[in-house]
């Protein structure tokens, strides 16, 4: 199943049709589809689709060279291996058409031949910049891209004519995945697995969710996703432990660094950043700072959270549990440590929900400003879910998130108007708006003062699109 990536799609399909040789950059985390998108995007091109290995620079290097014969030659013969990488790519410059070229798994090629990059580059400048041709570098590795491909040091640095940092995909567009689903029930699928599509699709839309979390996480034997995260990360960074226990801490609800530093074990603050620095690079850490700063990476306020859902799922349920499921109690598990605490752990994502669909808005207009930044803000006596924020109009929206069984009421607003009013004391904006978000929606006398006075409401339902 493939699922929304139009505007990624759009952004290929102009590259192709300039008429000029075109170096894409397509880099993001493991299980976000780049591969998939690739293939779709390939299926009526002509290409060369090649996926590099762990395998030897050699044997990386015969099989590219059979991959550039066969497409000169689909009568199925076996043609020669290239002398060098050198001479491999500059045969891409003489390749009938407009053949798209992908060279996935990019940095499995860096990994055994360190001067790829530079090569590519020095035929890049020689040849294949006026030759008729789309060459697609695409790598999992964020890091690595970004130093060896992208970073002004490295060697392709300003060859590249367009990057794209594929994100997971966002709350409507994941729903897709389980169209048979009432909102609530798809919401709580993104809130448990994210955006990754792997993820997605591990779960059957036929079944509910917590038969598929038995079924998908839960299971040592059979469960796709028990290993995942740890697979992930032993694949991809050294001393894993260390990492595991700080991804742990944040699970367990330690945002703050010196909170993090206590639970994890690692080290000493400054250790203990050293790793976060590392999984923020990753995607996998987000540190949050209250909407309202005007210089995040000053500020001191930021917490952090894990920022994949899944990660965040598993190290909140799975990794501190893992000797009792082996044990053969999962379904205990479930029933005593998961189900109890679901609604509170699917809270934090609905207002990530929130941000998301309030920047779906700005994005089409809808709202009455543009605004600059868009988040939450807290301080030491009390917090708002939602902010959105310009400081170039002294326009703010402020919102609240009930992920709760029981109607909203005009008493959260009420609420959120004293935080606002205390937020606002100096009057920075002059322009204030009201926005509120519900589980289960809200009291006939909240809908009457809300039309009364523009207070945007929105439900789940109304979540998965704006409009």
């Amino acid at each position: 199943m493939f699922i929304d990536r139009q505007s990624e799609l759009d952004q290929f399909n102009r590259l192709y049709h300039s008429g000029r040789a075109e170096l894409l950059v397509l880099y993001g985390r493991r299980r976000v589809g780049k591969t998939e998108l690739l293939r779709v995007f390939c299926q009526d091109k002509a290409h060369i689709y090649f996926i590099a290995t762990l395998s030897s620079d050699s044997d990386q290097l015969a099989a590219f060279s059979q991959q550039i014969w066969r497409y000169a030659h689909p009568d199925g013969s076996q043609g020669p291996v290239y002398v060098s990488w050198e001479a491999a790519f500059a045969a891409l410059a003489a390749l009938p058409g407009r053949p798209v070229v992908v060279l996935d798994e990019f940095t499995y090629l860096i990994s055994g031949n360190k001067a790829i990059p530079s090569i590519l580059q020095k035929v890049w400048d020689q040849q294949l910049k006026d030759a008729a041709l789309m060459l697609v570098l695409c790598g999992s590795y964020i890091g690595m891209m970004e130093t060896e491909v992208l970073a002004y040091r490295a060697p392709l640095y300003g060859r590249r004519t367009a990057s794209a940092l594929l994100p997971a995909l966002d709350f409507p567009s994941s729903t897709l995945f389980f169209p048979e689903y009432p909102p609530e029930e798809r919401f709580l699928a993104w809130a448990i697995l994210g955006g990754m599509p792997y993820y997605l699709r591990t779960f059957d839309p036929g079944l509910d969710i917590l038969t598929n979390v038995r079924r998908s996480i839960l299971d040592p034997q059979s469960g796709t996703l028990y290993n995942e995260p740890r697979l992930l990360l032993m694949e991809e960074l050294h001393e894993p432990r260390n990492y595991f226990s700080i991804l742990r801490a944040i699970a367990q609800g330690r945002t703050r660094l010196n909170e993090i530093a206590q639970g994890s074990g690692v080290g000493p603050p400054g250790t203990v950043a050293r790793y976060l620095d590392i999984l923020q690079q990753m995607r996998l850490v987000t540190r949050r700072v209250p909407a309202t700063e005007h210089q995040p990476e000053k500020s001191k306020k930021g917490l952090y959270q894990i920022d994949d859902h899944f990660l965040r799922f598993w190290f909140r349920y799975v990794h501190p549990n893992q000797a009792a499921i082996d044990l053969g109690l999962a379904d205990a598990i479930l029933e005593q440590r998961i189900r109890p605490d679901l609604e509170h752990f699917a809270a934090a994502a609905f207002e990530e929900a929130a941000q998301g669909y309030v920047a779906a808005l700005a994005r089409t207009g809808e709202l009455p400003f543009l605004p600059e930044r868009i988040g939450a803000w807290w301080d030491r006596t009390a917090e708002i879910d939602l902010l959105a924020v310009s400081d170039a109009q002294g326009a703010l929206l402020a919102g609240e998130c009930k992920w709760s069984a029981h109607p909203v009421g005009t008493n959260v607003l009420e609420e959120l108007r004293r935080k606002m009013e205390a937020l606002n004391r100096s009057g920075a904006w002059t322009e204030v708006h009201y926005c509120l978000f519900s589980r289960t929606g809200f009291t006939p006398a909240l809908i009457r003062q809300a039309a009364d006075e523009h207070v945007l409401l929105a439900g789940v339902e109304q979540m998965l699109g704006p409009g």
